[in-house]
């Protein structure tokens, strides 16, 4: 599917009732808005189906149903706030060391100071996010039941329902790992559950991750599920559960007590051998470095589209939110015209910063193309490194990754308070890198997982000599830092440091972590975030996280 046409389905996707057992009935989960269609005007032909996958693929990017802002999905949250994207990547990265932001909206500084509780409105966003899609998934999958499909359509319109049937299996498995991830404990509910005002189950963090690793499973061996490199941009296939079986299995051991890297190597195999995917290489414009070329607003096209497995679709005119990618360049740049020039953007919202960790970890930027930093005031004086406030945003350094303009170094025109670039929720090097961490820790070919680093370094030093590292430098605290300088900013840092022990713990510390300027450590209950207490009084089935 061309990049726009998914876009304007989106923007025009019917709606809705969702049918919502997935939560309890709390005001904040009631899956808002409603609409007055119901399934029965909706599903009637293939557009129908259509239209409504590009909800369910919608629901990472999108806010509502009106654009940026206006009739949004859920409520209790600023609805820009609300964003998938924007509320993954906030729990995943304002929790370590690779951001920090001075803004002070309601619940947003517990993420760095990690004193968080199940009041939190921001907290509470993200876990109605991510059960509003599982709820809209249950529903389409509910609605494309075999015999509802005979009922309806017939030939290869039957097929292709099938297929998105697959596509909301998968989609809902990632909302759950996410679930399982963030929350380890919570409510589950399936296409099979009754329909209405009931209390879910509760699932503990095993059960999640047996449910996910069975979607996911069968989802690579269905032949409804689109083989790689087949499908429609921004649609996923096969090498996509192939790369999210990596990541689960990767994580096994923080989730149910048992290291799985051999199954996280192997799923990761297939992905590099079969699924036809291949690292950007060649710079391109006036863009100086082929790893750049990833994070540019014509990342759909050329190069960059044969290393993201799966992308979130956004665009200055068709997907405009206040989250995503607006959020990731919009958020990162300050008023300084110079700065915002390089971004592509007319305005800059002066929030999100980077600590020194994540500097650090890049001993030589002058060639490793990936770590570029702000590093001047909009005086033009030289930010410090330090940060002695961590609410000013001239202290700590600026990270430009996510750029809005393309490989030529044009603009994107249009609303340029909106950015075009596309979000990589998986992409080849990460893959490449869990084969070489599960190889690090004995469950992989230690020499082919040494070549797929270096062949990641190689490119981000443009092929310079000096890139390349021994076999005895492939150690697992080497990957944790090579992950650090190649997925930064892309939403891995809080589960890759649980992993490795040094999210809550006192042997790796952060400029103000815990809220402390030197660094501290933290309770470990906070490995994962509480439950809602509105959701917990509305289903007495649900128990609350340990230490909350």
């Amino acid at each position: 599917m061309h990049k726009n046409l998914l876009r304007g389905l989106v923007a025009v996707a019917t709606g809705l009732t969702l049918a919502t057992s997935t939560t309890s009935c709390t005001d904040d989960l009631d899956q808002q808005p409603r609409f007055e269609t119901t399934p029965d005007k909706v599903y009637v032909d293939l557009n129908g189906y259509r239209s409504v996958l590009a909800k369910l693929y919608g629901g990472f990017a999108l806010t509502g149903q009106t654009g940026p802002n206006g009739a949004g999905d859920i409520g209790g949250i600023d609805e820009g706030t609300s964003d998938y994207i924007r509320q993954y990547w906030s729990a995943q990265e304002l929790t370590t060391d690779e951001a920090v932001v001075n803004w002070n909206d309601l619940g947003i500084r517990d993420w760095h100071n990690m004193n968080w509780d199940s009041s939190n409105p921001l907290l509470r966003g993200l876990y109605s996010r991510i059960y509003f899609e599982i709820a809209a998934c249950n529903e389409f999958i509910r609605e494309s039941s075999d015999d509802k499909l005979a009922s309806r359509l017939s030939g290869n319109d039957v097929a292709a329902v099938k297929q998105y049937r697959a596509e909301a299996r998968f989609l809902r498995a990632v909302a759950y790992m996410h679930a399982m991830d963030l929350f380890g404990n919570g409510p589950f509910v399936t296409e099979a559950d009754q329909v209405g005002f009931t209390s879910p189950q509760y699932y503990t963090r095993q059960q999640f991750f047996t449910f996910v690793e069975q979607e996911l499973t069968a989802l690579a061996a269905d032949p409804d599920f689109a083989e790689p490199r087949t499908n429609e941009y921004a649609r996923v296939d096969k090498a996509a559960a192939w790369a999210m079986l990596s990541r689960l299995y990767l994580n096994a051991e923080v989730y149910t007590g048992t290291a799985r890297y051999a199954d996280a190597a192997a799923q990761a195999k297939k992905v590099i051998d079969a699924g036809g995917f291949s690292l950007v290489t060649t710079p391109a414009g006036n863009v100086s470095s082929a790893y750049g070329r990833l994070f540019l607003a014509d990342n759909n096209t050329g190069p960059a589209r044969t290393e993201i497995i799966w992308p979130i679709a956004f665009d200055v005119n068709n997907t405009q939110s206040y989250g995503g990618t607006t959020f990731l360049v919009n958020g990162a740049t300050g008023t300084s015209a110079a700065w915002q020039a390089r971004v592509g953007q007319s305005t800059g919202w002066t929030g999100l910063r980077t600590t020194k960790s994540l500097f650090n970890l890049f001993p030589d930027t002058a060639r490793d193309t990936r770590g570029r930093f702000w590093t001047r005031k909009a005086d033009n004086s030289a930010r410090s490194i330090e940060i002695a406030d961590l609410y000013d945003f001239e202290q700590g350094l600026g990270v430009v990754k996510f750029r809005n303009i393309n490989s030529a170094g044009a603009g994107q025109g249009g609303a340029q308070n909106f950015s075009g670039v596309d979000f990589p929720m998986i992409r080849l090097a990460e893959v490449m890198l869990t084969y070489a961490e599960a190889a690090a820790r004995g469950a992989g070919d230690r020499t082919l997982a040494l070549n797929y680093v270096n062949q990641i370094r190689a490119r981000a030093f443009n092929n310079q000599p000096g890139s390349a590292i021994t076999a005895a430098q492939l150690t697992p605290e080497f990957i944790l830092d090579e992950r650090g300088r190649e997925l930064y900013w892309e939403g891995y840092r809080r589960t890759d440091l649980i992993r490795y022990k040094r999210f809550v713990e006192g042997t790796y510390l952060w400029p103000w972590k815990g809220g402390v300027a030197a660094g501290r450590a933290v309770d470990a209950f906070r490995i994962v975030f509480p439950i809602p207490a509105s959701d917990l009084s509305a289903n007495r089935n649900l128990q609350q996280n340990s230490g909350y």
